[in-house]
C-alpha cells in the first residue's frame, strides 16, 4: 500500500500546487486592480510668520521657519511654545510662500502634560481667508475641501492633515491653560513631479512671470484628475478643461491626466445627456479631442472615443433646426460673467456649434466616418449661412459694447469665423482694455485678437489684466478677476490695511462670492498657451505635431525664446527683432517635424 500513499501524496501536492497557482494569480489581479498615486509629497517650511495673537505667550515662533525633518526627539530644542490661559488663547498665522494642495504635517515636543491638545486649523488662499471665519455671509466654506476644523495633537508625535488649496495656516490653541510644543509645521505639498518640458523667456519679465504663474496654476490642478481649482471645484468640469489642456499640451506636452479625466467625463454621462448638464462643455469634450489629438497624435486613444464621439455628434446635429441656428438645450451657459445675457449666450452657441461641426468633420474622415463627416460639413455650412440672424440682434441691440457678454461671444464668433476678426476687435474685444475681460473666456478673447492682427493690444491686455493679479500677490491665476476692482484694494498677502478693501472678501459673484471665491483655478491659465503660440509662434498644422508652422508676433518684444513639447521631442526657439522690424528666428526641431517658417 505504500505505493498508494505515494500516490495520495502527489495528488495532494499538485492540488497544493494548483491552490498556490491560483492565489498567485488572484493575488495579482487584485495587486493590479490597485490604484497607486502618481504624485509625489514635499515638505515646505514656512517663509514668515504673517500675525500672532497674544504674542506674549508664544515662545520661539521663529524656530518654525526653520528646516525641519518631520521627525520627533527627546532633546526638545528648537521648540515654539503656545501657553494660553484661561482667557487668553495664542494663535499664529504662516505663510509658506506660493499657493499648493496638500495639508500640514504638525510636529509637537514634550511639554509637562502628556494629554493630547486641541488647535484649531484655517487654511487660507489669502491672509484674510485664513483669519475668517465661517458665517454664512463672508462665502468662507468647507464644500469641497476642509479649511476651518479642530484636530487634537499628540504629545511628541507627528500627525497630517488637511487637503486643499492653500498658502496661509492659521493655527489656534483652543484648550484652556494649556502648553502647546511645536517643533515643526510644515505644508505638504501634492503634485505630479514632472518636467516643464516647454518654456518662454524673452525681454519683458512681466510677461515671463505671466507666463510661469498659468503653467503653474495648471500644474496645482493635475491632481488625480484635472481640476478646475484646488480648493473648491476640485471637480473634472469639461468645458474649463479646454484652456486647460491647452496650457498641459504647451508646458507639459502628453500627460494621463487628460485622457484620465476626458473619459471620466465620458464614462459618467451616458447620451443623451449633456457633460455637467451644460450642454457647451459636451461641446468642449469634443473640442479638446480634436485639440488633443492634434497635439499629442495618439490614434488609438482617438480610436476608444469613436462610439461615443459619433452618438455626440448625431445629439449635437439634431439640435440645429432647419434654418440652421441652435437650439441647445440644457443648461446654456458660456462662462459666468456672460451668463445673464441670453442673447451673447445664443450667439456663443451658434459659433461654437460650428466649431464642433468643424472638429466633428476632421475627426470623422480620420476615424474613416465619411458619412458623418459630410453630415458635419453640411451642418456646419448651414450655419454658417444662418450666423446673421443670430449675430446682428446681439450686436446691434441697445447692450453696451463693454455689457457682460459681449466680448465672450465677440471672441467665439471671430474664432468661428461668423464675424469679421476686426469688426469683433475693433467694436468689442479692444473697448476699454481688459474692462469686460474673464479669466477662462479671456483666453479666447486674446486668441480672437489675434485672428485680427491686433498682438500688440493682447499682450497690452495680458500685462494688465492678469499682471494685476501679481501686482496683489497671487502666485495662481484666480476663479475670476474684474479690472474694476482694483481702485483701493488690498494685497492678498498681508493683513487688509485700514480704509483698504478686500480684494478677496469684498468682490465675486454667481457661485464665487466673497472667501468662496478659488484663487487657483486652471481655465485662468490662457496666457500661457497664447504666449507659446503667438508670440514664440508655435502653430500645430497636423496631427501629432508633424507638421508646425512658426509665425512670431513680438509686439513691443525685442527678443523672445522657449522651447514647445512634441511626442518626437523638443523644439528649440528663439526670435531677434532685427532693424527695420525683421525678425531673425533659430529653431532646432527633430527631424521628424516638418517645420514651416512662415
Amino acid at each position: 500500500m505504500t505505493w498508494l500513499k505515494h500516490l495520495d501524496y502527489n495528488i495532494n501536492l499538485k492540488f497544493m500546487k494548483i491552490q498556490i497557482l491560483i492565489f498567485l494569480s488572484l493575488l495579482a489581479s487584485s495587486l493590479a486592480a490597485q490604484q497607486r498615486d502618481s504624485r509625489i509629497r514635499e515638505y515646505i517650511s514656512p517663509v514668515r510668520i504673517v500675525w500672532q495673537q497674544n504674542s506674549e505667550l508664544i515662545q520661539g515662533s521663529d524656530n518654525l521657519l526653520l528646516q525641519g525633518n518631520g521627525q520627533s526627539d527627546l532633546t526638545n530644542r528648537s521648540i515654539c511654545k503656545l501657553t494660553s490661559t484661561m482667557n487668553q488663547h495664542p494663535a499664529i498665522l504662516l505663510d509658506f510662500g506660493k499657493e499648493l494642495q496638500g495639508g500640514l504635517q504638525i510636529v509637537t515636543g514634550m511639554p509637562i502634560s502628556q494629554k493630547p491638545v486641541t488647535v484649531r486649523i484655517r487654511f487660507g488662499e489669502s491672509v484674510s481667508e485664513a483669519m475668517c471665519d465661517i458665517d454664512g455671509k463672508n462665502g468662507a466654506t468647507n464644500d469641497h475641501a476642509m479649511r476651518d476644523f479642530m484636530i487634537r495633537l499628540p504629545w511628541l508625535g507627528v500627525l497630517e492633515v488637511g487637503n486643499s488649496g492653500f498658502r496661509f495656516a492659521r493655527i489656534d490653541l483652543v484648550n484652556d491653560t494649556t502648553e502647546l510644543h511645536l517643533k515643526e509645521v510644515r505644508a505638504i505639498s501634492t503634485f505630479r513631479d514632472i518636467p516643464y518640458k516647454g518654456s518662454f523667456c524673452c525681454n519683458d519679465e512681466r510677461l515671463n512671470k505671466i507666463w510661469e504663474t498659468g503653467a503653474y496654476t495648471v500644474h496645482l490642478n493635475m491632481q488625480e484628475y484635472l481640476w478646475d481649482g484646488v480648493k473648491r471645484d476640485r471637480l473634472v468640469w469639461v468645458g474649463d478643461l479646454h484652456p486647460e489642456v491647452m496650457t498641459v499640451n504647451t508646458v507639459f506636452g502628453y500627460n494621463e491626466v487628460v485622457p484620465k479625466s476626458l473619459d471620466l467625463a465620458r464614462d459618467i454621462t451616458p447620451l443623451p445627456q449633456w457633460m455637467s448638464g451644460i450642454s457647451s462643455y459636451s461641446i468642449w469634450w469634443l473640442l479638446i479631442q480634436r485639440d488633443w489629438f492634434y497635439y499629442q497624435g495618439d490614434i488609438a486613444y482617438l480610436q476608444e472615443q469613436k462610439t461615443y464621439l459619433t452618438d455626440l455628434l448625431r445629439l449635437l446635429i439634431s439640435k440645429v433646426n432647419e434654418d440652421g441656428i441652435e437650439q441647445l438645450d440644457g443648461n446654456r451657459f458660456l462662462d459666468w460673467p456672460s451668463s445673464t445675457n441670453p442673447q451673447a449666450i445664443h450667439a456663443g452657441l451658434q459659433a461654437l456649434m460650428v466649431l464642433a461641426m468643424k472638429a466633428g468633420n476632421e475627426l470623422c474622415s480620420i476615424l474613416n466616418e465619411p458619412e458623418l463627416a459630410d453630415e458635419c460639413l453640411s451642418t456646419m455650412k448651414k450655419m454658417i449661412k444662418a450666423a446673421p440672424k443670430v449675430s446682428e440682434p446681439f450686436f446691434n441691440s441697445s447692450i453696451a459694447p463693454d455689457a457682460p457678454g459681449s466680448k465672450q461671444a465677440a471672441s467665439l464668433l471671430a474664432i468661428a469665423g461668423l464675424m469679421k476678426p476686426q469688426k469683433a476687435d475693433t467694436e468689442y474685444l479692444s473697448v476699454n482694455g481688459a474692462n469686460g475681460f474673464s479669466t477662462f473666456y479671456g483666453y479666447y478673447m486674446l486668441c480672437a485678437m489675434a485672428a485680427a492682427n491686433n498682438y500688440q493690444g493682447a499682450l497690452d491686455i495680458i500685462r494688465e489684466y492678469w499682471g494685476a493679479m501679481l501686482d496683489l500677490g497671487a502666485t495662481t491665476f484666480w476663479e475670476d478677476f474684474d479690472i474694476n476692482w482694483l481702485p483701493n484694494a488690498s494685497r492678498i498677502d498681508e493683513l487688509v490695511p485700514e480704509g483698504k478693501k478686500d480684494i478677496h472678501k469684498d468682490y465675486g459673484a454667481y457661485c464665487y462670492k466673497g472667501f468662496r471665491h478659488s484663487l487657483c483655478h486652471g481655465w485662468a491659465s490662457g496666457p500661457t498657451s497664447w504666449l507659446s503660440k503667438y508670440v514664440l509662434g508655435v502653430h500645430v498644422t497636423k496631427p501629432g505635431c508633424r507638421e508646425i508652422e512658426i509665425k512670431p508676433h513680438l509686439g513691443d518684444l525685442e527678443w523672445v525664446e522657449g522651447t514647445f513639447p512634441t511626442p518626437y521631442g523638443i523644439i528649440k526657439i528663439r526670435h531677434e527683432k532685427q532693424h527695420g522690424g525683421k525678425i531673425k528666428s533659430q529653431i532646432k526641431a527633430p527631424e521628424e517635424i516638418k517645420i514651416i517658417k512662415k
